[in-house]
């Protein structure tokens, strides 16, 4: 079976979803966070898997359900950090990161078959998951992180080491307001959805009026820190 992994941040203020603000607070967007990531990790719980690892920069907390092993995250840049989440892993792993809160444990039911890597790619030109059969941190080191080619930049770093790849579905990032709105309406039963709604509620609904002038098409031009979907 496959090893599921999962690398995020600790989802304090100011450390995480900086791109959500504004309109949200910087501790409104750490909720969205922890929500996010909880919505990830609650997937991965219920997919089939060898192991459940979390690479945390960070101190676990309530969100964290049982069942994981959490390892640290090296210092270092984001491909040295995916790169070093790989090194160690056995078998065949699929990481992802907690941007993508509508994920589905069948999603994540990965089946290499008679593929030698899995991709995910996200739409703002970034990757939200990637598997390997037989982890290699090499296939990582290197690849320019947080540029609107970064997934390219990977896929075609395993096509040139002669890897079979599967592409998995394309998934839509949270990065901004917009965002955050987009994927809660593909996945409105989540606690992502919920924390969204509450926001808004609180605010008498402006959250959501005040994401909804971004554009639901519209992007950033810098990666949050924390992602996993590199752009």
């Amino acid at each position: 079976m496959t090893t599921l992994l999962v690398i995020a941040k600790e989802p304090l203020p100011g450390r995480v979803k900086t791109r959500l603000s504004p309109p949200f607070t910087a501790r409104e967007a750490a909720r969205l966070a922890e929500a996010a990531l909880t919505d990830t990790l609650h997937a991965v719980a219920a997919a089939p898997a060898r192991l459940r690892v979390l690479a945390l920069d960070g101190t676990p907390g309530p969100w964290l359900p049982a069942g994981f092993d959490v390892v640290p995250q090296c210092a270092g840049g984001l491909d040295e950090r995916l790169a070093a989440a790989f090194a160690a892993c056995t078998g065949p792993t699929l990481l992802i990161g907690m941007d993508t809160p509508q994920v589905t444990p069948e999603l994540l039911t990965a089946d290499f078959g008679d593929a030698d890597a899995l991709f995910g790619p996200a739409e703002d030109g970034g990757f939200w998951a990637l598997g390997l059969a037989e982890p290699d941190p090499g296939l990582l080191r290197g690849v320019p992180m947080s540029t609107p080619t970064t997934g390219a930049a990977q896929r075609a770093r395993l096509t040139a080491a002669g890897l079979r790849v599967r592409d998995l579905p394309r998934l839509r990032d949270v990065d901004t307001a917009a965002d955050a709105v987009a994927v809660a309406a593909s996945a409105p039963r989540g606690r992502f959805a919920a924390e969204l709604r509450r926001l808004g509620a609180a605010e008498g609904g402006t959250a959501e009026n005040e994401a909804g002038r971004y554009g639901a098409g519209q992007r950033g031009t810098v990666a949050d820190p924390g992602a996993v979907t590199p752009r």
